[in-house]
């Protein structure tokens, strides 16, 4: 049983790490929450454990994760129906491109072409593992091919809470 994960991002190396760990990650589109007032997002994911899944000897393993992004100016969305709640998003890489330093866009990538891009005053992010482990038959696998065009939409307020 590994550990559980808590960690924080100030920079794009640290963004990297946390990229890292949720690469594959999975999630319902009904469990993200942003909040304008408070200048936060957090998405709830069930993050695939790949210091375990790389070795096929051993099971595969899954752990739910939050991820909460603060100092959010802006969230807007590509390819995503954020009226489908309960629709699976498997997330491919997270990223950050500067504009005026150092503020910027955090980008969220998804299989299937599906983006959720941050406006963000700096990078400001948590990751807390927040519950036990449990086994999953299946280790990840997606199209290489999964790529992100088409135009972003802004998300209403509305539209991130229940």
């Amino acid at each position: 049983m590994s550990e559980q994960l808590k960690l924080a991002a100030l920079d794009t190396s640290d963004l990297e790490v946390i990229a890292a760990h949720l690469q594959d990650a999975v999630m319902l589109i009904g469990d993200m929450r942003f909040d304008p007032k408070a200048g936060n997002i957090i998405f709830l994911l069930n993050r695939f454990d790949w210091s375990h899944g790389g070795d096929d000897s051993q099971p595969y393993r899954r752990r739910q994760t939050a991820l909460q992004f603060d100092r959010v100016r802006r969230v807007r969305s590509r390819k995503i129906r954020m009226d489908a709640k309960m629709a699976v998003l498997s997330l491919l890489n997270i990223a950050f491109e500067q504009n005026d330093a150092p503020s910027g866009l955090v980008r969220l990538v998804f299989s299937g072409g599906g983006e959720i891009e941050l406006d963000v005053e700096c990078i400001e992010a948590r990751l807390s593992d927040t519950g036990p482990e449990w086994e999953t038959a299946s280790k990840p696998d997606h199209d290489d091919q999964d790529r992100v065009d088409g135009a972003m939409a802004t998300i209403p307020d509305a539209a991130m809470k229940d």
